[in-house]
């Protein structure tokens, strides 16, 4: 209701007008940034094409060049997606087939600076459905990121997964400090999407906030538990819905639950090594499916197309 005193109500739609203005220039800027990011995000995911080709072309002497620009360009794919998705836009990479579990997890550690130091429990054949696979990636790799970040550089971040009948659990732990009350107050509040203000957010705690914005979109459900391990552990539950089931092949040799499913080859990479060849993203270490056909192909977020079908690598 408008003030009846002819100058309060002049200064009221002044105060109106004002607002309003300010909310458009922030929804332009916002969106302008959307669509610059997903500009950025393309040029990476296209960069990172180039440089698995010459992976193939190339001999053992720039091999390892290669996949450490190749780890970089993966990590800075990480970032662009997450002011992306800050922003209202989308992920980078779309699938339209299952991507199996094991593989979304080497995905997720392979976009993160300290992939040397996770550790993979998986022994499950399920596989998260094509729409949700990328979000799942991400979601894992920004959880698995700040859990080596708050841990001491020495330490390891151990993944477990296990089914349930309520879906797949997926658990994260760390041994670093444990988290307060207030910060895991703060924590929970991120990762329940109900923060969508960015004025609001932190410059340096950005993920969290993707985090949320992601377990919303999918229906995924994340939490904070003290870990056994001395620090923090996030549990993170897939609903069924995002759950296709990948038969076992009969020929295949049945997985030994007790021994970790480490990153790239199976062996723990030296330190100061490049990073595996598969370990930068799903798509490279996406095996075929049961039925023999090759995975999903990638696609670009502004609509340039295909970068063609998912190359499986001959160095694992």
């Amino acid at each position: 209701r408008w003030p009846e005193d002819p100058a309060l109500r002049e200064l009221t739609e002044a105060a109106v007008r004002e607002l309003a203005l300010s909310e458009r220039r922030a929804a332009a800027a916002q969106a302008a940034s959307a669509k610059a990011l997903s500009r950025v995000q393309a040029k990476s995911v296209s960069m990172l094409a180039d440089l698995r080709d010459m992976q193939d072309r190339h001999g053992e002497d720039v091999f390892g060049d290669l996949l450490r620009l190749d780890h970089s360009t993966s990590q800075l794919g990480l970032m662009t997606d997450r002011l992306a998705l800050l922003m209202g836009g989308r992920s980078s990479r779309a699938w339209n087939k299952p991507i199996v579990m094991e593989s979304i997890l080497r995905g997720a550690v392979g976009r993160i600076a300290a992939y040397q130091r996770v550790r993979l429990h998986c022994s499950t054949r399920v596989a998260v459905v094509g729409f949700a696979a990328e979000g799942v990636m991400h979601l894992l790799a920004e959880l698995a990121d700040n859990a080596a970040n708050f841990s001491p550089p020495t330490d390891e971040v151990h993944v477990y997964v296990e089914e349930s009948r309520t879906g797949v659990v997926i658990t994260i732990e760390d041994s670093g400090l444990r988290m307060s009350e207030a910060a895991l107050r703060r924590a929970e509040e991120s990762v329940s999407g109900r923060m969508t203000d960015l004025a609001l957010l932190q410059g340096t705690r950005l993920g969290l906030a993707v985090v949320g914005g992601l377990a919303r979109k999918y229906g995924m459900s994340v939490s904070f538990r003290p870990s056994a391990r001395g620090g923090t552990g996030v549990v993170v539950l897939l609903p069924p819905q995002l759950i296709a089931q990948q038969p076992q092949p009969e020929s295949a040799p049945a997985a030994d639950a007790g021994s970790p499913a480490l990153i790239g080859a199976g062996a723990v990479p030296t330190q100061g090594s490049a990073p595996a060849a598969e370990t930068p993203t799903a798509p490279r270490i996406a095996p075929a499916d049961a039925d023999g056909h090759s995975p999903a192909r990638e696609h670009t977020t502004d609509g340039t197309g295909e970068h063609g079908q998912v190359p499986g690598h001959g160095g694992t």
